[in-house]
């Protein structure tokens, strides 16, 4: 089964967009959650990640990653496509 992956953005946030951009090289399927205008979509992304409020955030399987650095950290250290490997 293949992981869950979801990340909040705002739709001209160049962090946003360089996330997106790794995720989409790994080939990931992932659910966007664009937060353009969303302040209800904001807070349940605040509560999900311990009260972070700047975009991206990323989960996988429920589990917070974090944003653009440190999935871009993740990758450079060859952690992250274990987290992508199919659950």
């Amino acid at each position: 089964m293949a992981p869950t992956v979801e990340i909040y953005t705002w739709s001209t946030c160049p962090f946003c967009i360089r996330a997106k951009a790794l995720l989409d090289r790994k080939g990931v399927d992932y659910t966007e959650h664009n937060l353009d205008g969303d302040e209800s979509g904001r807070m349940k992304m605040a509560e999900r990640s311990d009260g972070q409020r700047s975009v991206p955030q990323i989960f996988i399987n429920d589990q917070h990653i974090g944003g653009c650095d440190e999935v871009h950290a993740l990758d450079r250290a060859g952690k992250l496509d274990a987290l992508l490997q199919a659950s």
